[in-house]
């Protein structure tokens, strides 16, 4: 059970959070190449799943990685590439000396690490190392203990789900944010030489020259015919004048300009509370946000309010990333120089706001914040905030301590770690409201105050009331200091007419003005039959029983003239017993629509009902069908109501030589009523247990038939016109006299189904025998003989087979074993209670 729970829970959870991660995919191969990376960075696996559930991956596409690739061979062959040498920059400070590589900026193959390729120096050229030839079944050991269980992964997604959502905290984890700096710009003035910087040295004038070369590790560069050069540690400025007046005397009539190509790298220390602490390699060019970048940003418990960049032991910037998230300034992100250290600590302040903000989640602030200041961080209030007052949770001291926090404290109330404040929504009422409901020209919501203040004010403003308006009596609903509802009476004619003092108006009052038909019944009155468009018709005063007729579009031609009922209800509204009479009916005969018979010019009253007859000769034309061996097959009107068949038989020119008169059946038409009563016997069927499957057979059967067959006699019929086989017949009856058939077929629960030719005199066991026999779970006792014109008979009761007849056994119905097993459960349990009874007995004598 515990299992079962565990893997509902599970596939809830993997659901929430597909649907959070629906549009982010990874494909087997980048789940691969994921899951090696971090594994070489030394990345816990709980984390390496956290990650991998954040990009939408489950652990059945885990699973299928690792059995995809583990042990799987081969050999991504010899990589060598080469970069044209020109004066453009490329970030070459991507990797650290730490827990993490990163290969993102690098243009290698798919699968293939930095640790397999070699930069050298300035001249452009990727050497391959040894290891360009590698093996894929170095994925199956990088695999080989990385397998996930459904609880682990259970644990990492509620962690997941439980995280807190902190603002800003994920700016440097954002792979569309690289922080990568931009190595083709114009070179600073400022711009230190150092060790690795390839330069270029244009001389031009009289002279045209360009010198190539690269600072040394002794900081000097060599020029051809000169000699070595100290530039270690020179701004571009400083280089150009050194260079202008050391070579100034060779090179008088020209003119000497320095620029730099390809920067060196420099070593930085990331270190604190960031999720991948180290020492890393970057760009000259790279700054405090780009080494943070490449840190993995700050973990669970660092600060972004007060990062610290230390060069040579001494404090040269503090940086606060929401001055960059939140005002776009770059304040404090300074160009990186070599080793210098930047120093992330834990944060100071951690506060939650929620409700009514633009956007509520948990938010890092200073000790010198106030409650003003986060809800500034959160976007501001939205249009439904309640902002009177602000409450705060803290949760500091002995116990928790609420405040109220008013609008004008807010810039003075400082906020402590682990606040959370709470933004209320307005209330959902309204403090100046009146509603005008009923005949007004324009009910609805008014404001209540200025120009409204008044009954009469109020429905001048709505323009009046409809002609239809009850004046008389007006309700007002108003509600008390409890919000309960009284009631108060408005004479509008009154009070319209300076006559009745006028009603003072409060929030929240409801006019309500009745209309002359609401003070009245629902008048109505009911026309039913042999009318053309029968139905209830909108009573008006004065309607006569012509007028309604007229109204339901006149009489049918099958409708009665002589009978025309109208029944009334009786209402005495003085009445103080009860009378056994409750209604009264009138009776009248119509021609062309006008009573001929009866009261002439009846007044019809409200909810009356009318009922116009059918006459009893207008049945209209009946007709049946002749199919099969008759000399004139084809549809047949019936001329009375009591045809029979024999009258249809002789209408149709009687049966042809090559008739079967003994097979002769008739199918009738299944009417509603005789549906019901079958519905009702396969329903009284099912309540027992052994034809329950039978009788669900019949259902699904019954649910789109629309006939049945009739079984007949119809040779006898013929004999004797008018007697006990001769049925009388109906509309959408069809006979059919079929062809003479020399054929017996044996179905059901036989060996082999069969269909063999008739031998006069023999009995169904002779036919069933033609079959193969009776099969194994045949109910021999049931064999049943259907004949061809629809009669049937047990072959048990010595019944005979005709020609054309079908020899139909049943089977009984499959035992189940678990229904064995309860019953002999059961027994064994009886047996044991009788052996218990037995004993008590025998101890009691």
């Amino acid at each position: 059970m515990k299992k079962t729970i565990l893997l509902l829970t599970l596939a809830l959870l993997t659901l929430g959070l597909s649907a959070q991660t629906s549009s982010k995919s990874m494909t087997d191969e980048e789940v691969l190449a994921f899951v090696i990376k971090e594994r070489q960075a030394g990345t816990e696996q709980t984390k390496i799943v956290t990650k991998l559930i954040q990009n939408g991956v489950d652990i059945a596409q885990i699973r299928r990685v690792k059995e995809k690739y583990q042990g799987n061979g081969g050999s991504a062959g010899n990589v060598v590439g080469s970069i044209n040498v020109d004066r453009s920059r490329m970030n070459n400070g991507t990797g650290k000396t730490g827990s993490k590589k990163t290969d993102s900026n690098l243009n290698l193959p798919e699968g293939m690490t930095s640790d397999q390729v070699t930069m050298v120096g300035s001249s452009g050229l990727d050497m391959v190392s040894p290891m360009s030839m590698f093996d894929m079944s170095m994925y199956g050991n990088m695999l080989d203990d990385f397998e996930p269980d459904s609880l682990a992964m259970l644990r990492v997604m509620l962690q997941a789900q439980n995280e807190k959502k902190v603002f800003g905290r994920d700016i440097f984890n954002n792979e569309e944010m690289t922080f990568e700096p931009n190595m083709n710009i114009a070179t600073p003035k400022d711009y230190r030489l150092g060790p690795g910087d390839a330069v270029f040295i244009e001389v031009y004038g009289a002279s045209q020259r360009t010198i190539e070369g690269t600072v040394s590790p002794d900081g000097e560069i060599t020029i051809e015919g000169y000699g070595p050069i100290q530039l270690n540690g020179l701004t571009v400025s400083q280089a150009n004048a050194k260079l202008r007046s050391t070579l100034g005397q060779r090179y008088a009539s020209s003119r000497i300009n320095l620029t730099v190509g390809q920067t060196r790298t420099i070593m930085v220390n990331v270190m604190g509370e960031v999720n991948f602490p180290g020492t890393y390699t970057l760009s000259a060019f790279a700054s405090v946000f780009h080494a943070l970048y490449m840190a993995g940003g700050v973990n669970d418990i660092g600060t972004l309010r007060d990062i610290k960049v230390y060069r040579n032991n001494r404090l040269v910037s503090t940086i606060d990333i929401y001055d960059y998230i939140l005002n776009g300034q770059l304040k404090g992100n300074v160009l990186l120089a070599d080793n210098d250290v930047i120093t992330v600590g834990a944060y100071d302040c951690l506060v939650d706001i929620k409700g009514k903000v633009k956007r509520p989640m948990y938010y890092e602030m200073k000790k010198s914040e106030s409650l003003n200041t986060l809800i500034n961080y959160a976007g501001g209030f939205t249009g439904d905030a309640y902002t009177k007052y602000v409450k705060v949770y803290r949760k500091q001291g002995k116990e928790l301590s609420i405040y109220n926090v008013e609008e004008f404290d807010r810039n003075a109330f400082l906020m402590s770690d682990a606040d959370s404040v709470i933004v209320d929504q307005v209330l959902p009422r309204f403090s100046n409201m009146v509603e005008l409901r009923g005949a007004a020209f324009r009910p609805g919501q008014y404001q209540v105050g200025g120009n409204i203040n008044s009954v009469k004010t109020l429905l001048e403003a709505a323009e009046g009331l409809r002609e239809e308006a009850f004046t008389a009596h007006a309700i007002l609903h108003r509600m008390k200091e409890d919000r309960s509802l009284e009631v108060i009476q408005v004479d509008v004619d009154g009070i319209m007419n300076n006559t009745v003092a006028d009603i003072a108006l409060k929030p929240n009052d409801v006019l309500f003005i009745p209309t002359k038909q609401d003070m009245v019944q629902n008048r109505v009155v009911t026309i039913s039959g042999e009318v053309y468009r029968q139905g209830t018709y909108k009573y008006a005063d004065n309607m006569t029983l012509e007028d309604l007729v007229l109204q339901a579009g006149g009489l049918k031609e099958t409708a009665s003239m002589v009978k025309v009922d109208v029944s009334r209800q009786i209402i005495d509204t003085k009445a103080t017993t009860s009378d056994s009479t409750i209604a009264q009916t009138f009776t009248f005969a119509l021609k062309d629509g006008f009573v001929v018979d009866g009261e002439p010019g009846f007044i019809l009253r409200p909810h009356d009902r009318v009922f116009v007859r059918r006459s009893p000769v207008a049945s209209g034309l009946q007709n049946v069908t002749v199919e099969g061996e008759v000399a004139f097959a084809g549809i047949y009107t019936l001329p009375m109501r009591k045809t029979r068949l024999s009258d249809i038989i002789k209408a149709a020119g009687g049966a042809n030589d090559r008739a079967y008169i003994k097979g002769a059946r008739l199918e009738r038409r299944m009417t509603p009523e005789e549906r019901l009563r079958m519905e009702a016997a396969i329903t009284a069927l099912s309540k027992q247990s052994q034809v329950f499957s039978d009788t669900v057979s019949a259902r699904k059967a019954l649910d789109t038939a629309t006939s049945y067959y009739v079984g007949l006699e119809l040779e006898k019929a013929l004999e004797n016109p008018g007697g006990e086989h001769d049925l009388l017949l109906r509309n959408g009856d069809k006979i059919i006299v079929p062809q003479y058939t020399e054929t017996v077929k044996i179905n059901g629960e036989v060996m082999y189904p069969n269909t063999v030719g008739y031998v006069k005199g023999k009995n169904a066991k002779y036919y069933i025998k033609q079959a193969g026999g009776y099969g194994q779970r045949a109910k021999k006792r049931h064999t049943i003989i259907i004949y061809m014109n629809g009669k049937v008979a047990k072959a048990k009761s010595g019944a005979k087979v005709l020609p054309g007849s079908e020899i139909v056994v049943p089977s009984k119905p499959k035992k189940d074993p678990a229904a064995l097993s309860q019953w002999f459960s059961i027994g064994t349990s009886m047996a044991s209670i009788g052996t218990m009874v037995a004993t008590i007995a025998n101890l009691l004598k």
